[in-house]
């Protein structure tokens, strides 16, 4: 049994209108295929195909504001409702209060101690590396847990070696960062790269951050781009998928890129898509983000040999 994870920052279920949700504008048939050629939205944030299924899950934690990152990823990858215990939402960063949050209960150690192997599979440039030795401090919550877990930080070596994923998917973007030799590819392959390297792995996390980005610019034209390059990219793992034994579970932090009337985040519902195996249990389990980490960690000890 493997458990795959795409984290999609700033993804929620919006209005069925595709002047402001570009997830009415924008091709999307690997996501569709899931679910009958539906599109969740807020008046039908359930849908149910042969092998998946999206329900909507709270992503405020019953704290007043608008949900952010550092304390929404936090909550999301420990298990601990961070925004409740800080008294309100934090971001883009995790809070220097709930490092040892992060350093305790992130999902990453919390496998480990149960002797899983597992993969953070997003691929760095140099330039990362170097801002990491300089001492500065200022880390997403996924590469926080990373280090704190002592989880490979994949760079340019293991994406020339189809053993990471660009952020950007495609690796248009190494050529501006100084390495002309890596050449572009497909979200497709990506996507393939991606569930290959899973196989090797019981748990493995892959981060999209571009959503987040596209729904602060409000740019309908980046917001479909990137949600385009997502839908490959699920295609790409979809295409040899085994929905028997491997569990891909997809959501967010919080809500941005599907209302692009506002620059900011939203308090919509973010969704919880599951594919293949243990779909309903994951399902029945969560109800909001902070119960994401615990749900996985139960499905390994219940099914796991």
């Amino acid at each position: 049994m493997s458990v795959t994870m795409l984290f999609l920052d700033g993804v929620g279920i919006g209005k069925k209108d595709s002047a402001s949700n570009p997830f009415f504008s924008a091709r999307l048939p690997h996501l569709r295929s899931l679910f009958g050629g539906g599109i969740p939205y807020r008046r039908s944030a359930r849908l149910q195909g042969d092998h998946a299924l999206v329900i909507p899950i709270n992503a405020t934690l019953g704290i007043p504001g608008l949900p952010q990152s550092g304390t929404g990823q936090t909550a999301l990858f420990s298990g601990v409702n961070s925004p409740k215990l800080l008294g309100r939402h934090f971001g883009p960063y995790p809070p220097s209060l709930q490092r040892e949050i992060i350093r305790e209960k992130n999902i990453f150690r919390q496998l480990k101690i149960r002797e899983k192997r597992v993969c953070f599979a997003n691929a760095y440039p140099q330039q990362f590396f170097k801002y990491i030795a300089s001492g500065k401090t200022r880390f997403t919550v996924t590469t926080l847990a990373c280090q704190m877990a002592g989880v490979q930080l994949r760079g340019d070596e293991e994406l020339r070696r189809n053993e990471g994923v660009s952020a950007d998917l495609t690796r248009e973007r190494w050529r501006d960062l100084g390495y002309p030799d890596i050449p572009a590819i497909t979200p497709a392959e990506a996507g393939n790269h991606f569930y290959l390297l899973s196989r090797s792995y019981d748990f493995t996390l892959f981060e999209y951050f571009l959503p987040d980005h596209a729904g602060h610019q409000q740019s309908m034209e980046q917001s479909i781009n990137f949600l385009e390059l997502l839908d490959g990219f699920l295609g790409g793992i979809l295409e040899t998928f085994d929905y028997t034994s491997t569990t891909l579970l997809i959501t967010s932090d919080h809500g941005n890129i599907e209302s692009l009337d506002v620059r900011t985040h939203t308090r919509n519902p973010v969704p919880l898509i599951v594919v293949g195996a243990h779909r309903n249990f994951i399902a029945r389990n969560i109800k909001n983000i902070a119960d994401v980490t615990p749900t996985i960690l139960q499905l390994f000890d219940k099914y796991s040999v």
